[in-house]
């Protein structure tokens, strides 16, 4: 059983035996201590914010929110778009696979996140439409995404990562700032997670990304995005998502199973509406 399988069936038990329990003997016992992450020593890094807010004001300026911006067509023929990942082995196969489905179905084929999943790292950075938030506390910078409400931490305290991190959406992300840019690593990061549209991915994908203001362009965000992955990719890939700021922006609620009128049949797959 996982860490957090452990946390949820004592939780259950603890519920019980709280409900069962009379007045007289119902008393919280001790909260669980979770241990100091590598690469930190007690009683430092983000869980001790305080003293060193003052430090945040030599970071750059990201404040308001940040659409994702795409290049606009100039006069005469569309550009050719920027080619994508080289999957090899399997992954190749299996997005091709793909392809012919989509061909085949007027541009329509099952996905996980018609389950309401969130689509994850890399994807999270490239979504268009729904805007962006980068807040900075001491020793993180968490990144909140209005679709699905995703929510994604950065270490920036100086921990390294977990010999065997837990698989998540959005990975394990820790990072450091060169001046104004964040340089973020990820790693673990759930195999179930899309790379693309019909692209999945091994255990093994390495997320590095540099981000920045444009110089020149306070008001632009750039995300340098280089993924590799030795079991999926031929080579690493690099593509650079561009975000424009809303300054008095705000992000609104988004849930995605509210209202939600997609049959699902007995084994739990999402149907399309006629």
């Amino acid at each position: 059983m996982t860490y957090r399988g452990v946390i949820a069936a004592t939780t259950i038990a603890m519920c019980i035996a709280w409900a069962s329990a009379p007045a007289s003997r119902a008393q919280v016992g001790p909260t669980m201590a979770s241990p100091v992450p590598d690469g930190l020593k007690a009683g430092t890094g983000a869980p001790f914010p305080k003293g060193h807010y003052g430090e945040l004001d030599a970071l750059p300026d990201w404040g308001g929110i940040w659409f994702l911006t795409f290049p606009r067509p100039g006069a005469g023929p569309r550009p050719a778009p920027p080619p994508g990942p080289m999957l090899k082995g399997k992954y190749k196969a299996q997005y091709e696979a793909w392809r012919e489905r989509i061909h085949a179905n007027n541009g329509v084929d099952k996905s996980a996140t018609s389950h309401c999943t969130a689509p994850g790292l890399p994807m999270i950075m490239s979504l268009p439409q729904y805007p962006y938030e980068f807040l900075f506390t001491p020793g993180r910078v968490t990144i909140n995404q209005e679709a699905w409400m995703q929510t994604r931490h950065i270490w920036t305290d100086g921990r390294v990562h977990p010999d065997d991190p837990e698989p998540g959406f959005f990975g394990h992300s820790i990072g450091h700032w060169e001046g104004d840019v964040l340089v973020a690593d990820t790693i673990g990061i759930k195999d179930s997670v899309p790379l693309g549209m019909g692209m999945a991915h091994s255990d093994k994908l390495h997320v590095t990304e540099r981000i920045h203001l444009k110089a020149g362009d306070p008001d632009t965000l750039l995300d340098e995005i280089t993924v590799d992955d030795p079991e999926a990719l031929e080579q690493p890939y690099s593509t650079t998502a561009a975000y424009h700021r809303d300054r008095y922006g705000q992000l609104l609620e988004f849930e995605c199973a509210e209202n939600d009128r997609n049959p699902v049949d007995d084994q739990g797959n999402t149907g399309f509406q006629q």
